[in-house]
């Protein structure tokens, strides 16, 4: 009986809890539901992964350490352009 609101990116969110719902209808496979908050959660980790490596790279001085960071930089791009096209959303 909670209010639920439906975000300008199209997810379902409830008030009360302060969750992301994941609205299941009958005959729907469960299990795609939960992959898909699986893939919204990794996303979001890669998100604040890449804030974080953003941080490390702006002080960051040594071109060796830099390179490094650059190849994990990278990656989680990668990892992240990846989850997009999973999930259908665009990169923003």
């Amino acid at each position: 009986s909670s209010p639920l609101f439906r975000l300008r990116s199209g997810e379902i969110w409830c008030a009360r809890c302060q969750k992301r719902v994941i609205v299941v209808r009958e005959g729907q496979d469960v299990t795609i539901a939960a992959s898909d908050v699986l893939l919204s959660s990794l996303e979001q980790t890669l998100l604040h992964k890449l804030s974080e490596l953003n941080e490390m790279m702006k002080a960051e001085v040594d071109l060796g350490r830099l390179r490094e960071l650059s190849a994990l930089l990278s990656g989680l791009l990668d990892n992240l352009a990846r989850i997009r096209r999973m999930t259908g959303r665009r990169a923003g």
